[in-house]
């Protein structure tokens, strides 16, 4: 593993590779947002058809929310992973 990290320091490949990680976090970026105003419209839609259920409706958009933050978090990570080692 020291060596790969050497070598890829050494040559143009060090490059390439950040240039790589900096593209798939703006995506992983790009689709969490998506999803989520995703989530957001359509719990407002079911919101508005029945207000009566705007309690669970809120409680499920919260935790796909937050699943879906976790993904694109760990993506990042292994994003960062790649860009420093």
């Amino acid at each position: 593993m020291l060596l790969l990290s050497i070598i890829l320091q050494v040559t143009w490949a060090g490059t390439v590779a950040q240039l790589g990680a900096a593209f798939a976090a703006s995506i992983c970026l790009l689709g969490a947002s998506f999803g989520i105003s995703k989530i957001g419209v359509t719990a407002l839609e079911a919101i508005a058809r029945q207000p009566e259920a705007a309690g669970d409706v809120r409680s499920n958009l919260i935790v796909a929310a937050a699943l879906i933050e976790g993904v694109a978090f760990f993506a990042i990570v292994v994003c960062l992973l790649v860009l420093f080692m």
